[in-house]
């Protein structure tokens, strides 16, 4: 039976993002500023040429035959606040087998052609 994919986010944003709200709460009105993008992460890509992929309308997740919106090559540095999780479909990329996704601007980069920085 074919599991249907979903995004969630990772576990540290969610954990980031309750102790903010924490600490929002406890805070006095001088205090009360947000910090930037509290689990956002940068992400540097290692691969040589990796597309950046755009999953297909219905779908959250992308996988290895989506449309390429654009591609980004090593040494790129991206912002990425998500990661999609694709239990279902598994890929080949830069060398690795792996089934999730860092969510960037204009789609979806493979989790194995980048690291977080």
């Amino acid at each position: 039976m074919k599991r249907s994919r979903t995004l969630r986010c990772s576990v540290a944003g969610m954990f980031g993002l309750a102790v903010l709200g924490a600490g929002l709460a406890t805070a006095t009105p001088a205090q009360a500023g947000v910090p930037k993008a509290a689990a956002c992460t940068t992400i540097k890509i290692t691969g040589k040429k990796v597309a950046v992929r755009m999953p297909d309308e219905g779908d959250t997740v992308a996988d290895a035959n989506d449309r390429v919106t654009r591609y980004v090559h090593k040494g790129d540095k991206l912002r990425s606040c998500l990661i999609a999780n694709g239990y279902s479909q598994s890929y080949n990329k830069c060398g690795k087998t792996g089934h999730d996704w860092f969510l960037v601007r204009g789609g979806q980069v493979p989790l194995t052609c980048a690291k977080r920085t």
